[in-house]
């Protein structure tokens, strides 16, 4: 018997995945899901569901503005909502060596479009009274914010269900290959078939591209996040540091979420990641001398999950080269804030149409590869 054919296979079903499933089935296709675990669990739900232009590098802030202007307005294209905040942002600076790359930093978000503009420390004090007066100066912005990861991944299966997404979890793929008009999908018991197919595995982006022999090395990183008891109101605002070493934000029921760039323990080829002693102790050190009126909070949980980078640290979101119909989406720096969006661009690529916003070939990253642009209808007028 043959393999049942879907007009789009998206192989991972976290935020980037969900909603190229979602929006493809929207625009017609008959469209399957497949997630190796729980729908939008792994990256994008052990994140802290941080929606930030002070975190996202200058190149992807364009996306990351209509990305946070559709997470706001989510209830009314996802159908549900997620938990929205959105509030002030700061990033702080202690040192002179922070000042200069905060400064740095701004200038360069602020000129591709994020309201960003540096502050004195009384308007930082201002803006966030919780914030320790030793600072020097902050970044400021306006429209950062943050969901609910555990209820956006409520949400998306909601709207997937209500688009006609078939969703196959705990179903992983074991290799892909041309067959016919499209490709075979090869599960552990038996195979499906897609007219195309969409790679948003994040980590595991490395392992996948091998099925079609493309080597493109992805780098696997460890994030280590924790989490407080509930207490009184603290802060609020999104709030980091120049250094990146921290993500600090206070939800409404009144517990605090601790991330930024501190590193676990793993490795992706064994989907194994643990918090490490030393990272907890700093990142919360970091976070009581950020915000002093934490000192006397506990931590009730720590926990870890990957994060996928390339060698420039800029996404790939296009068409894989030498495989007609088969496209990728994924190691998006703070790619929770900007998903949605650059989603709905690869979706309109896959439907034919051309995208309101340039992809991010993977041409430029493969070796002795000459850089292919995608093809595309003329833009209606």
């Amino acid at each position: 018997m043959s393999p049942r054919m879907y007009d789009l296979a998206v192989v991972g079903g976290g935020i980037h995945g969900a909603s190229v499933a979602l929006f493809a089935a929207r625009g017609g296709m008959n469209v399957v899901l497949l997630e190796a675990g729980a729908l939008a669990r792994q990256a994008s739900g052990t994140n802290a569901g941080t929606l930030t232009m002070q975190m996202t590098r200058a190149a992807l802030i364009p996306y990351a503005l209509k990305a946070h202007e559709m997470w706001v307005n989510a209830p009314h294209w996802l159908g549900h909502d997620v938990g929205v905040v959105a509030c002030d942002g700061l990033s702080l600076a202690f040192t002179e060596a922070e000042e200069q790359l905060l400064s740095e930093r701004a200038k360069a978000r602020s000129a591709a479009g994020a309201p960003i503009n540096l502050v004195t420390k009384a308007e930082a004090t201002r803006i966030e009274p919780g914030v320790n007066p030793s600072i020097r100066m902050a970044s400021h912005c306006a429209i950062d914010g943050y969901a609910n990861a555990y209820l956006t991944g409520l949400a998306y299966r909601r709207a997937l269900r209500d688009a006609g997404v078939t969703i196959r979890e705990y179903t992983p793929v074991t290799g892909l290959a041309a067959s016919g008009k499209g490709y075979e999908i090869r599960l552990a018991q038996k195979a499906i078939a897609a007219s195309q197919v969409v790679l948003t595995g994040g980590v595991w982006l490395e392992p996948m591209l091998k099925w079609l022999d493309i080597q493109l090395p992805i780098k696997t990183l460890v994030n280590q996040l924790s989490v407080t008891e509930r207490t009184g109101p603290v802060m609020r605002t999104v709030l980091g540091i120049a250094s990146g070493l921290l993500s600090l934000k206070q939800f409404p029921h009144g517990t605090v979420v601790i991330g930024g760039g501190w590193q676990g323990e793993g490795r992706r080829e064994t989907n194994y990641h643990r918090t490490t002693h030393d990272s907890t102790v700093g990142n919360a050190r970091l976070a009581v001398h950020a915000i002093p009126a934490l000192r006397n909070t506990r931590l009730v949980r720590s926990w870890t999950g990957f994060e996928a980078e390339t060698a420039d640290a800029l996404p790939i979101v296009g068409p894989v080269p030498g495989h007609p119909g088969v496209w990728v989406s994924g190691s998006v720096h703070s790619g929770y804030t900007s998903a949605p969006y650059i989603a709905h661009c690869l979706t309109q690529a896959i439907l034919g149409h051309h995208p309101e916003m340039p992809l991010f070939p993977m041409d430029r990253l493969l070796a002795n590869s000459t850089p292919e642009a995608a093809h595309f209808p003329p833009k209606s007028q």
